[in-house]
């Protein structure tokens, strides 16, 4: 049997994963930003593990990734039969990703402005 240790968040990382989410972002797809934002490059198994996701949940977070272009991912052939491993790693950084949400936030808040004032020109005339 194999020793290996595995990444887990901690509390500042949670602190991270709670701001994402009051931004809107889905709680498994803050995770997964976060884990992968700590390390070089996890499997599957080990970003269950180190995030407390579980596997489908992992797995819904890494289509949004993939959908925003942020993450690459490789196989290592494992020994023996059997399905290589995926190994994911951030493709973009960290601070590309956070001006991604402030410009969906700033487009959301300008939208919302336009409809105010919108309703502003109804009333009046």
């Amino acid at each position: 049997m194999r020793e290996s240790t595995v990444k887990v968040l901690d509390d500042k990382d949670m602190e991270f994963v709670e701001t994402l989410r009051s931004l809107g972002v889905p709680r498994n797809v803050a995770t997964l930003i976060t884990y992968l934002a700590n390390v070089n490059e996890a499997s599957s198994r080990e970003i269950e593990m180190g995030s407390d996701l579980r596997q489908p949940e992992v797995s819904i977070a890494m289509r949004t990734l993939r959908q925003n272009g942020w993450i690459e991912e490789r196989e290592i052939k494992r020994e023996g039969k059997g399905r290589p491993m995926k190994v994911y790693a951030l493709k973009a950084t960290i601070d590309d990703i956070i001006k991604h949400f402030e410009e969906e936030k700033l487009n959301e808040s300008a939208q919302a402005m336009e409809s105010i004032q919108r309703l502003k020109e109804l009333i009046s005339t």
